[in-house]
């Protein structure tokens, strides 16, 4: 068996002679079976998105049944505990399968939401060639049926949509979070109220340990 634990794996150092750089490389070495001359050597960029994904650091998940309408709200986050060690990069997100009615996405960073919190276990690695699985700091946390809006944080983003839109925003890793910060995306229909709605809302970012934590 060829796969290695996730946490001593560098890259694709197994037969296939794959070797992975700091610079998101990769680097590959082939004989020309045909001709049997010397290794032929090339170097290809790679997203940022895949070299976390062979690191193992790379997760997706997705809250689903949102129900909101009915002059209540939903959202779901990306909650990182105060006692995770790592900082995590938001790379994606989507809010998709909206019904009944038109909606309003805002995004919020390090707010405290209202609501009774659960946490979806719709989470899994996005590289699944390692064993075992990584299991990410992160939390995907979700509530239904809220009142209120977020307190404290900052809201950084509103868009508004027709039922069956889907919003979705491709970030790079460009939105940090600390341990105690969170990304969370909120959902409303503030056009028709007392309208029911579902919706749900996924994730894919990656996770980096704190160099300097004690």
């Amino acid at each position: 068996m060829n796969q290695k634990p996730w946490h001593t794996a560098s890259f694709y150092d197994y037969d296939n002679h794959f070797m992975y750089t700091d610079r998101h490389c990769v680097k590959h070495s082939m004989i020309d079976p045909a001709s049997g001359n010397p290794p032929m050597h090339y170097i290809a960029d790679i997203p940022i998105s895949l070299a976390k994904s062979i690191e193992g650091k790379y997760f997706v998940g997705t809250a689903e049944n949102l129900k909101f309408g009915n002059a209540t709200n939903a959202w779901a986050r990306l909650y990182n505990p105060i006692d995770s060690g790592v900082n995590f990069f938001l790379n994606v997100w989507t809010a998709t399968d909206i019904s009944s009615s038109p909606f309003r996405v805002q995004i919020w960073f390090n707010a405290t939401p209202p609501g009774i919190i659960q946490e979806s276990p719709l989470v899994s690695p996005a590289n699944t060639a390692y064993f075992p699985y990584p299991t990410p700091h992160v939390r995907l946390e979700y509530a239904v049926g809220v009142i209120g809006l977020p307190e404290g944080g900052t809201m950084v983003f509103c868009r508004s949509e027709q039922a069956g839109t889907t919003i979705n925003s491709e970030e790079q890793g460009k939105f940090i979070f600390p341990p105690g910060g969170s990304f969370l995306v909120f959902i409303s229909n503030p056009e028709t109220p007392v309208m029911p709605a579902i919706g749900k809302i996924a994730f894919g970012w990656w996770e980096e340990p704190i160099c300097n934590m004690p």
